[in-house]
């Protein structure tokens, strides 16, 4: 789809750290990534599984914890927690590559930038299940700059009542426990940052799209109703930033389209 963000959008943006798209997929889209998900779940997709990270959302052999997030198939099933590195597969690396994404990173990173894709994660809270997710922002010690595109398309309604992401406006300014790994944050520090700020809810219909600054302050809880609330979400970043693990990341836009050694 042919659009683009306004100046009064992207001062939304800078000021709250997310921004609603609505929706940015064509007709049919929708139904497709639904299908083509539910697929990959059920080892009937036509990819190449040791390649694509999978963590079930209940384990038998881990007391019906989160399983391990490993490459490779963990079974004929929809109960699946996460499932990343989807830009192997065409029809989601297709989505990827929309013209509104390019335009978001041309502005965030600059429009000569290449841009790397540092994941495309399915995530899925289960009808009747879904683990919680703790207060954190997304970022990665790992990395010698930090991601700030995150794209969280909703592939079903998110409401409260199936397990909504919850955000906190505003608290994208600053890095609250920039030590952590992954961005996480102690309990003292979620509970003094609730007790300063009230989270909302960040529902969505399904087939809409929000942009998330990577240091927005969100978390997640269980998914109470008889459906499951699946999502995609897109971590963009500057094809220039390297891992410290000597990590690469696959290129998603980029001038001449190249592949620079990462």
């Amino acid at each position: 789809m042919n659009f683009k963000i306004t100046a009064t959008q992207w001062a939304t943006f800078e000021r709250q750290g997310y921004l609603k798209l609505g929706t940015v997929m064509a007709p049919g889209e929708l139904d497709e990534l639904q299908q083509r998900i539910d697929d990959i779940m059920l080892g009937r997709a036509d990819i190449d599984y040791g390649q694509i990270m999978m963590q079930l959302d209940r384990d038998p052999e881990r007391g019906n914890n989160p399983g391990p997030q490993s490459k490779g198939h963990k079974g004929t099933t929809l109960c699946y927690r996460k499932i990343q590195n989807l830009e192997l597969d065409p029809l989601f690396l297709y989505f990827m590559r929309k013209q509104i994404f390019e335009h978001i990173c041309d502005r965030i990173y600059g429009p000569e930038t290449p841009v790397a894709c540092y994941r495309a994660m399915f995530m899925n809270k289960p009808s009747g299940e879904g683990t919680p997710l703790v207060w954190h922002q997304d970022r990665w010690t790992d990395l010698d700059q930090d991601p700030i595109v995150t794209l969280w398309t909703a592939l079903d309604s998110s409401v409260e009542a199936n397990g909504c992401v919850k955000i906190i406006p505003g608290s994208h300014h600053q890095l609250i426990n920039p030590s952590h790994g992954a961005g996480f944050l102690t309990n003292e520090q979620a509970e003094a940052v609730l007790g300063q700020y009230e989270p909302i809810n960040m529902e969505v219909e399904s087939g809409e799209t929000v942009l998330m600054h990577n240091w927005l302050l969100h978390s997640s809880g269980k998914n109470k109703t008889d459906t499951p609330r699946r999502a995609f979400s897109i971590c963009f970043m500057d094809a220039n930033t390297r891992s410290y693990a000597g990590h690469s990341y696959p290129i998603i836009f980029s001038k001449e389209m190249l592949r620079p050694s990462l």
